[in-house]
């Protein structure tokens, strides 16, 4: 794996030279970016002798034809593209700012915003700045983000006090390390389906019924997916997201558009994720030409959409599917009676009430149900954490029928 090691200015920073070694020693290449204040704790020639790799310093003087060429001006965007890690360690009170607020004013700031890898970040500070206010809700803006956060350790600390702020024990960042490292291509040789977004139902050109969904929990499992290795095929409704890198995406209107889209592709996947939040009406007549207002009520005839996840489940055979339940009471209750009933393997449900769950927002909190009684209830989280923990359990429902003979499985 190609890891970028960020370093910034801390009495840390001298950790990080052995930090060098021992990623190397576990088989990954090594590029070093130093902030301004990390050179004044140790210097680049350090890194350089270790890593075998040019240590980049400055953001202007850093590319092969030096200060003023083109390739100095766009060597963030370089590394970023070739990186497979970013990990940031120390991590000052400083750097966690810059990128919880998106300020790019350096080399490692700006190399953040361009990086579609994972991140983790390894802080240490004094006792007082790690437990300030403002460094606490950049490292929840961070996590929410999908950031994964080394927590700082205690014990005596530079400056004299006691408390949390010490750099995290190598051991333990190196073990957030093997786990992403685990995660990178565990999907790879399968097809997974992924439905995102609301529908839209139209009633005449210009009006139509939908919902809140703005499909980011989908994109996310698409992304990750795509990430560990998987090849994704996108179905979404109508959102305002980017496509994500390596994803293929088919764009849909309305359920029945979704519901063909989804047939015409389901053959082909191993697993299916149905995270679009499908309307379960449209309108029976869809007017030819825009109805006119009028001083009496209009009513219009609803008619039941098909329920996808149901209608592919029952012809599954041996793919694994997944499917959520957005729900406001009753959740296990509701959950589970979905899961039956749609033949599904796994259920996402949430209570979409609940503060950092709801709709268009950037976490969620969900328990999952799987088809072999488990019950994984999980904290707040980012929702591309929610997505990993999902598809860590596809895959624990994988490797399970596996181990077992092979057995008749309802909808075969």
């Amino acid at each position: 794996m190609r890891i970028t090691l960020g370093v910034t200015g801390g009495i840390a920073a001298y950790k990080s030279a052995e930090l060098v070694r021992r990623l190397q020693d576990e088989g990954h290449t090594i590029q070093v970016v130093m902030t301004r204040a990390a050179r004044e704790f140790i210097t680049p020639l350090t890194f350089a002798a270790l890593s075998g790799q040019r240590v980049i310093t400055d953001l202007f003087t850093n590319g092969p034809g030096g200060a003023g060429s083109l390739e100095s001006a766009i060597d963030h965007i370089a590394v970023a593209q070739r990186t497979d890690l970013l990990l940031v360690a120390p991590a000052t009170a400083d750097i966690l700012a810059k990128f919880a607020c998106g300020i790019a004013d350096d080399f490692l700031s700006t190399l953040y915003l361009a990086a579609t890898s994972p991140v983790v970040v390894a802080p240490a500070m004094n006792v007082n700045m790690w437990g300030h206010a403002a460094t606490q809700e950049n490292v929840a803006t961070l996590r929410a983000r999908g950031v994964r956060i080394v927590e700082p350790s205690e014990g005596y600390l530079a400056c004299g006090m006691i408390g949390a702020g010490r750099l995290a024990e190598l051991d333990a960042i190196l073990a957030a390390v093997r786990q992403i490292v685990k995660a990178a291509q565990d999907l790879a040789g399968e097809t997974i389906l992924v439905t995102a977004g609301p529908t839209c139902e139209d009633i005449d050109p210009v009006r139509f019924l939908t919902n809140r969904s703005s499909g980011r929990m989908g994109y996310a499992v698409a992304a990750e997916a795509a990430r560990r290795g998987a090849r994704v095929v996108l179905v979404s409704g109508p959102a305002a997201l980017d496509t994500p890198e390596g994803v293929e995406r088919v764009d849909v209107r309305s359920a029945e558009e979704m519901l063909h889209a989804v047939r015409s592709r389901f053959a082909d996947c191993s697993m299916a994720v149905f995270a679009a939040a499908v309307a379960d009406y449209h309108v029976a007549e869809k007017a030819a030409g825009k109805i006119k207002r009028g001083e009496t009520a209009l009513t219009l005839r609803l008619v039941p959409n098909p329920d996808i996840l149901a209608a592919v489940a029952m012809e599954k055979g041996s793919r694994l599917v997944a499917g959520f339940a957005a729900e406001t009471e009753n959740i296990a209750e509701n959950a589970r009676k979905k899961l039956a009933q749609k033949n599904a393997d796994l259920m996402v449900a949430n209570d979409v009430t609940a503060e950092g769950a709801g709709f268009d927002g950037e976490t969620n909190i969900v328990t999952l149900f799987s088809r072999d009684g488990r019950d994984l209830p999980l904290p707040r989280l980012s929702k591309t954490e929610v997505a990993q923990r999902i598809l860590d359990e596809m895959l624990r429902l994988r490797n399970a029928l596996k181990s077992k003979p092979a057995t008749h499985r309802a909808g075969d």
